[in-house]
Formats: structure tokens, C-alpha cells, sequence
């Protein structure tokens, strides 16, 4: 039977023919272009991958002054191809051939042509493809503020993994993460990336034409300054506020935008951040604030109106940022409650329409931005954050979601997030499900929507040969479903793990999350259910034989996913009477879970951060 061609994302078009090529011999991987310097990296991510697939030696040379038949690989460059990073790859009996319109598209090429030698070795099939994303801006954000700073090395494997599935761009939102010299207090227990790390990064993402955008949130989510009273006369709430739950909240949110102080903060944070960064794009977030008219400018708010204060900070936030030569990206939840502000936004910055639920109306807030003529991107997320497991089913219809309406109303990119609420407490791996399917659409939507995601993540997630991890991960991610209640931008086991299951610990929650348990306690014999399905879904984590370096710790991660999963329903049973669960027995699995999650966490993260991500932990 002729084998299945796999690819993540699958192209635009592939024309498969009669035959294979036997791959042999010491040929040449010549770079045909003026300056082969430029293409050198790329080639060498080929000679690699055809020395560990194809077990052949094969040495690059700019130029093409060798006989044809000496020549293995042909790279060459095309800017009559019809589209930026559009690459074609031929496979024939004269050798492979690489034809791209620009660096990057050569580089795309190259992977695709790593992800067939991965699975056909020196025996390649004879084709044609033609390859272009639907979706220019291809992008990643990852939380490294509540609470997880990974360390470099785990920074460098994410890279490369993403750059593989053909992301180009990667963010870091922050809030107190970065070392600013000048507010040391802010970051002194966080582990921050440094200046002299936000370079090197830099450096290794440009080699894999990852853009490294700088991102900075300067206007809601500042509580981590303002924990610090030197920056308490820059809060617009000094006492507190109500938030938009009706919850209230005592510690200040955002920053002051009549303070000319803000202002002056916000410019000096950019002043430092941004130099360390090649990118022309600059994420100043200003998402979520919260508490915006309820302290120093509820005066102004009632004369202007909460939206046009809001606008006002934010232009002249974009004013600075363009000053500097840059593009601003922003968050597009609060204009989006104005949209008679929309026509005065400026229209050379990029709104990021987010939402993070199946059922977000994308395609209505992105026609209006569309209408405004307002440059978006849209911006679904990998639902691993507030559940432990994932959320599968939400995550993926998401993201099909998020892209078709992006590209029914013109997006320019689409940009995946995995956020830490609560103390990031999914495993990194979690996220590999969303990140991959976000990838996948974001190239093609087309050829990827129905992708087998599972078979996917199998062969070029977690390069398991054995074939279960795609699977496995994707059943576990629907242990959110199986209780019976389902609740947006949670579960109820995260819910169940994370708080004492009391009446203080109940009382204490929203009243939609309090509701929630309450309902899974009623239906005993679901939560039972329950744990059978997770035991079930990981039950052939033994039988995986991944290839990657860190399979080990991989199956450690899925492991305690797991436990902590079923630890959240073992406590929903321990509320109900005669459940046969004793605290006691509780208490002691809670202590060894935690030991475990401290020990994995700084397996891939840095330890500043981890004290707070307990503290949940100490609650429950």
C-alpha cells in the first residue's frame, strides 16, 4: 500500500506522482542566489535532516558550478512566483528543487522538505507542490506573567517546533517580566528575561524567520507594580474597584491615563524594551481595564465618556510607537464596546480581535473592524489555561472559527495565545494541540480544516513512532465534557482542584463557576464516570516511543495532568455523602501532586514565579 503524505500544515497543492527517488551518494545542496550566504542556515537545516532521515552526506556550495547530476539539492530564489513566502518543491529523477520567491519561502520549503524525509527517509516520493499561506502574520503568544519565565533552552525548543509548522511570529506578553533597570523592585522575584537574553532570542528566531515581537502591557493588568507603593500614585483605583463580574477587588488594576505620569512610565518602559528587538511590530495590549472611570478619571469619563478617555490613552500611546519608526498592535476588546470609536482609530495599527470561546462572534467583530478599514488579527487561543487538560473540542472549533471569519473579512494574521491564569498550571505540552491546529489553518485553511490533528501531533509534535500521543492528548483534552457541565474559559475539575470545597471555598467564586460545582456534585456517578475516562485515555501513555530528547519528561507532564484531573473529581466525590473518600487519603495524593508539579516546573521554567503559582495550591 502506498503510504499516506503527511504534513502540518498540509499545502496548498501537491501533485504526487509514479516512483520514488533513492537518495544516495555524497551530492550537493547548491544555493543558486548572489549572496549564499543568506541561505546558509536554511541549507544546513537540510543537510541535517537528510543526514538523520536519509543517511546521506551531502555538502553545501554556493553557486552552481558543478555538473547537474553532482547536484542533490537545488535552492534558488524566484520573485515572479506569485506571492511572498510562496515556495515550490519538486522531487524527480534529477535530484530535489527548491524554487522560492523569498528567504522566508525558502525556508518553508525546507521544512517541507524535513517533514517528508521524516517520513519516507532516502526513499522520497516523486511529486510537485506549490505552497503559500492563506495568512501572512502566523503567530504565537505565550504568558511568561502569571507565572511561568521558561528557560532559554526550553525558549530555543519552542522556536524550533513552531518554526517547523511554519510560524513566524512569537510574542511574550509581560507585564513585570522583563528587568528593567530602572524598577528592579517590579521583577526581583519573577526570574525576568533580560536584555541580553531578549537578544540572543532574537537572533535565534531571525535564523528561523520567527518575527520576535516585543510586548509590553502599559495600561490594565499593572497590579504586579502597583503590589509596590512607589507606584501607587500612577493607579487609576488606589482603593480598589468593582470588576465587570461584580466581584470586588482590592488591590489597583490600570494606570492612570490623566497622570502625565502614566504616560511617562509607558514611554520610558518602550524606551528600554524595544531596542533589544529586530521587530517593526510592538503588542502595547492595553486590553481589560477594568476599573477605568471608577477612581482619578471617573470625572473625565462622565464628561467624555469611559471610550473616548480610553482612545485618548491609546493614541497617544500609538503616537510614541510611531515615532519610533514602529507598528503598534493592540487588543481590540475595548474599542470593540465603542464602535462609534472606530473610526478614529488609526488605521496603520493592527487590532487583535480575541476571544477564546467555540461559539466567539468572529465574524461580527472582525466585519467591523473590516468596515472601519482597520487592520486586524484574529486571535483564538489554545483553551489549555483554567482546565489542566485542555479543552479540545472548544479549542479546535476556535480556531476554525477565528480563521474563517478572519479570512472571509480581510485578517492579515492570525496570532494563537496560551495564557497562565491563575498560576499557568497546564503543562506545556497541553498546548501543543492549539498550537499546531492554528498553524495548520493559518497557512491553509482549506487543506487543513479537517486535518487528522491527532496523526499530526503523533509525527511532528511528539515524534512518536508507536502512535498514541496524538490521541491520548486529544482524548484527555476533553475530560472538561465529561461531568456534564461545561462552563467558558474553565472546567469544572479545575475548578474542584483549585479551591477548598466548603462553603467559603464555594462562596467565594463567581456566581457561574459556584453554580457549577454545586450542579457536578448532584450527578456523582458522572464525576465517577469521569475518572474512568481519564484513566482510560492515558492508559497507553506506557506504549509511546517518542524520539524527542525530552520524552521523558513529556510523559512526567502528561502524567501529572492527569492526576491532578482526577484529583479535582476524587474532591467533588469527597463533598458527597458516602462517596468512600477520606480526606485524609486526599490530603496526603494533594502533597505528593504538588511535589511533583514544583519538580516539573523547573524541569522547563525558571523558579522565580513558582511561590506564587502555589499559593493556590496552599488554598486548597
Amino acid at each position: 500500500m502506498t503510504q499516506k503524505i503527511m504534513l502540518l500544515p498540509y499545502t496548498q497543492s501537491l501533485t504526487e506522482k509514479e516512483g520514488r527517488i533513492q537518495l544516495s551518494g555524497r551530492r550537493l545542496i547548491a544555493l543558486a542566489v548572489p549572496d549564499p550566504h543568506l541561505l546558509f542556515f536554511t541549507a544546513q537545516q537540510a543537510q541535517t535532516a537528510l543526514a538523520e532521515h536519509a543517511n546521506v552526506d551531502w555538502t553545501i556550495i554556493g553557486g552552481t558550478a558543478a555538473p547537474d547530476d553532482e547536484i542533490g539539492l537545488l535552492i534558488t530564489l524566484n520573485e515572479t512566483l506569485d506571492r511572498v513566502q510562496n515556495y515550490r518543491l519538486t522531487v524527480g529523477e534529477h535530484g530535489i528543487c527548491i524554487e522560492a520567491h523569498d528567504l522566508a519561502a525558502a525556508f518553508y520549503g525546507v521544512q517541507t522538505l524535513i517533514q517528508l524525509l521524516q517520513q519516507f527517509g532516502a526513499h522520497l516520493p516523486v511529486l510537485e507542490i506549490d505552497d503559500w499561506p492563506d495568512l501572512s502574520a502566523r503567530g504565537v503568544l505565550l504568558d511568561i506573567s502569571r507565572d511561568k519565565v521558561p528557560t532559554m533552552e526550553t525558549l530555543y525548543g519552542l522556536v524550533d517546533l513552531l518554526a517547523s509548522w511554519k510560524i513566524n511570529q512569537l510574542q511574550l506578553y509581560t507585564e513585570h517580566t522583563f528587568a528593567y533597570r530602572n524598577h528592579p523592585q517590579v521583577w526581583a522575584n519573577s526570574s525576568p528575561m533580560t536584555a541580553e537574553q531578549i537578544l540572543a532570542l532574537d537572533a535565534y528566531c531571525r535564523e528561523r524567520y520567527v518575527d520576535l515581537v516585543p510586548n509590553q502591557n502599559c495600561f490594565g493588568h499593572m497590579h504586579r507594580w502597583f503590589k509596590h507603593q512607589r507606584y501607587i500614585p500612577l493607579a487609576e483605583s488606589p482603593g480598589g474597584f468593582t470588576d465587570p463580574w461584580g466581584n470586588k477587588r482590592n488591590t489597583p488594576f490600570s494606570l492612570d491615563p490623566t497622570n502625565p505620569a502614566s504616560l511617562k512610565l509607558v514611554r520610558e518602559l518602550f524606551a528600554e524594551l524595544l531596542p533589544n528587538f529586530t521587530s517593526t511590530l510592538v503588542n502595547v495590549n492595553c486590553d481589560e481595564t477594568f476599573d477605568l472611570g471608577q477612581g482619578h478619571s471617573k470625572a473625565l469619563c462622565e464628561e467624555k465618556g469611559t471610550g473616548q478617555v480610553y482612545l485618548d490613552f491609546l493614541l497617544e500611546i500609538y503616537r510614541y510607537i510611531e515615532s519610533r519608526g514602529l507598528t503598534m498592535q493592540y487588543w481590540g476588546d475595548i474599542v470593540g464596546h465603542y464602535p462609534e470609536l472606530l473610526a478614529d482609530l488609526p488605521q496603520d495599527a493592527i487590532a487583535l480581535e480575541w476571544g477564546y470561546e467555540a461559539d466567539h462572534p468572529f465574524d461580527k467583530k472582525t466585519e467591523a473592524f473590516a468596515d472601519a478599514g482597520i487592520s486586524f488579527y484574529v486571535c483564538p487561543g489554545t483553551s489549555s489555561w483554567w482546565s489542566l487538560g485542555g479543552r479540545t473540542d472548544n479549542c479546535v472549533e476556535n480556531i476554525r472559527s477565528a480563521v474563517k471569519s478572519g479570512l472571509k473579512h480581510g485578517a492579515i494574521g492570525i496570532l494563537i495565545t496560551d495564557w497562565g491564569d491563575l498560576g499557568h498550571w497546564q503543562q506545556l505540552p497541553i498546548s501543543y494541540l492549539g498550537w499546531a491546529y492554528g498553524a495548520a489553518l493559518g497557512w491553509g485553511y482549506e487543506r487543513n480544516a479537517d486535518l487528522d490533528l491527532q496523526a499530526a501531533l503523533d509525527r511532528f509534535a511528539f515524534h512518536d513512532q508507536a502512535g498514541v500521543m496524538g490521541k491520548l492528548l486529544y482524548d484527555l483534552g476533553n475530560t472538561y465534557q465529561q461531568p456534564g457541565v461545561v462552563i467558558p474559559n474553565s472546567s469544572v475539575l479545575f475548578l474542584a482542584y483549585t479551591i477548598p470545597l466548603d462553603i467559603s471555598g464555594i462562596s467565594s467564586l463567581p456566581g457561574l463557576y459556584a453554580e457549577t460545582i454545586i450542579k457536578a456534585q448532584q450527578s456523582p456517578n458522572k464525576i465517577r464516570a469521569t475518572i474512568e475516562y481519564i484513566d482510560e485515555s492515558i492508559s497507553a501513555l506506557g506504549r509511546a516511543r517518542m524520539t524527542r530528547s525530552d520524552a521523558d519528561l513529556i510523559k512526567e507532564e502528561v502524567q501529572l495532568t492527569a492526576d491532578m484531573l482526577k484529583h479535582g473529581a476524587k474532591r467533588l466525590l469527597s463533598t458527597i455523602d458516602r462517596s468512600g473518600i477520606r480526606k485524609e487519603d486526599l490530603l496526603d495524593e494533594f502533597r505528593i501532586i504538588t511535589a511533583t508539579y514544583r519538580r516539573l516546573w523547573l524541569a522547563r521554567n525558571r523558579p522565580g514565579g513558582l511561590s506564587d503559582s502555589l499559593q493556590p495550591h496552599d488554598w486548597a
